[in-house]
């Protein structure tokens, strides 16, 4: 659903910007949204009926969103994640009245009645996955490798012959290769039980949630604490267990000895995609 602003239009042309979908309760249409602050430059956030649906959207000017200018955006962290940030608090502030299905960021239409035409549609796909999120929230987790125990400092040893040094005893050599060669054995090992552990953490979640969804993983941060993630993922979990899900994520985490990271709740974002 994601149209970029066209770049025939007037400098001082509005497009019609949505951040999220809603089923068209009352809850939701006598929302008040127009205390959010929305896109940078817009008008006040609004609401959009459509039949049975309601879209929370804001009129931008368009030369906000050429495709120019939003490649440079992309490529300015700062810059884009203050974008982020403004259509998530829209959203957030949607999904308080009732599910809602959050947008793609930059989701534009020449006008409301391009968006309308588009939510119509789309109808049958929107229903479906407001029945499936309504009263779930999406919770992430991460399942961290041990950290390697400390080992002692392992030097080369030392060359013969070198003026006041002495020669290596017989076989220091090979013995330093074996010192080495068990120092990888013993990671490989470790990252096997831990990627072990993952998976059985990883069952045990999806057994509690309606859904999951299994993230790229990623290697240690510069700059961070060294610490490695074996699982990233997602879960949509009924809001009335997010006791039980905490409490398990403890459990877990004390049966393993393992390090589990919870974080949440979010909107479903993971979990809007799907048929």
């Amino acid at each position: 659903m994601t149209h970029p602003a066209p770049r025939d239009r007037a400098p001082g042309t509005g497009v019609t910007y949505v951040f999220a979908v809603c089923r068209g309760t009352r809850a939701v249409n006598t929302a008040d949204v127009t205390g959010l602050a929305g896109m940078p430059g817009g008008a006040a956030v609004r609401l959009l009926p459509s039949g049975p649906l309601t879209a929370v959207v804001q009129t931008v000017p368009a030369a906000d969103f050429t495709d120019e200018v939003w490649q440079s955006r992309l490529s300015d962290p700062q810059e884009i994640e203050r974008y982020a940030r403004a259509h998530h608090e829209v959203v957030s502030a949607a999904a308080v009245h009732g599910p809602a299905v959050p947008l793609p960021l930059a989701t534009l239409y020449h006008d409301d009645d391009r968006a309308r035409r588009a939510l119509d549609a789309e109808a049958h796909r929107f229903h479906g996955v407001l029945k499936r999120i309504a009263h779930h929230v999406e919770w992430g987790v991460k399942v961290y490798e041990p950290e390697a125990p400390a080992a002692p400092e392992e030097r080369e040893p030392a060359p013969v012959g070198s003026a006041g040094r002495q020669a290596p005893a017989p076989g220091a050599g090979l013995a330093y290769l074996n010192r080495k060669r068990g120092v990888q054995e013993r990671r490989e090992r470790r990252r096997e039980q831990a990627l072990s552990v993952a998976e059985s953490v990883d069952a045990e979640l999806r057994a509690l949630a309606a859904a999951s969804r299994r993230l790229r993983t990623h290697g240690a941060v510069p700059g961070g604490d060294g610490r490695v993630h074996v699982l990233n993922a997602t879960y949509l979990v009924a809001e009335q267990r997010a006791e039980e899900l905490a409490s398990l994520v403890r459990a877990l985490g004390e049966r393993t000895g393992t390090r589990i990271e919870l974080t949440g709740p979010w909107v479903p974002y993971s979990f809007v995609g799907e048929g």
